[in-house]
């Protein structure tokens, strides 16, 4: 094998890291799980705060696979008030039943990432936060779900009372 195709051997790991570090999202890594001696998986942590309602953090859960070309799509969300959530707030997001993105990071190189979207629900004065993989897995599009109302914080709005006849 002469020179030029041995370094064009040894360079193919450092495509893939890089490639790996270009479509990394934005969030905070917490913490990281070994998932053993003999696997190259560990369970990745990351804080994402929420860019229009600061006073909410999530915490996304998710398998990392090192040196695949693709990560699982398993992945849990816990969503809390980790400060203040102001009416100001929530009169900028989006109140349809679709939401919309707040978090997104590319889980491989062919097209599947995992996003974050936020839910108003007004009825009840909740913000929904549903993290999803956009990428079927298995016969599944892999999601979970978490809440945060809005309950004495300065955004809850009082029901009106109606009387009765």
């Amino acid at each position: 094998m002469d020179m030029d195709c041995k370094l064009k051997w040894l360079s193919m790991p450092l495509v893939v890291v890089v490639l790996s570090a270009l479509l990394s999202g934005c969030g905070d890594d917490v913490g990281k799980v070994s998932l053993g001696w003999f696997t190259t998986k560990d369970v990745v942590i990351d804080a994402v705060t929420d860019p229009k309602v600061s006073g909410v953090t999530c915490h996304i859960s998710r398998v990392e696979a090192n040196l695949d070309l693709a990560d699982p799509s398993d992945m849990s969300i816990a969503c809390r008030q980790t400060g203040a959530i102001t009416a100001a707030e929530i009169a900028t997001i989006d109140k349809s039943k679709a939401g919309e993105v707040v978090f997104k990071e590319s889980l491989s190189i062919l097209f599947k990432s995992l996003k974050v979207r936020r839910i108003y629900d007004a009825e009840h004065q909740t913000l929904i936060y549903l993290s999803y993989s956009t990428k079927e897995t298995n016969g599944s599009h892999k999601h979970s779900l978490s809440t945060v109302p809005l309950w004495g914080t300065p955004a809850w709005q009082p029901t009106p009372i109606t009387a009765t006849p």
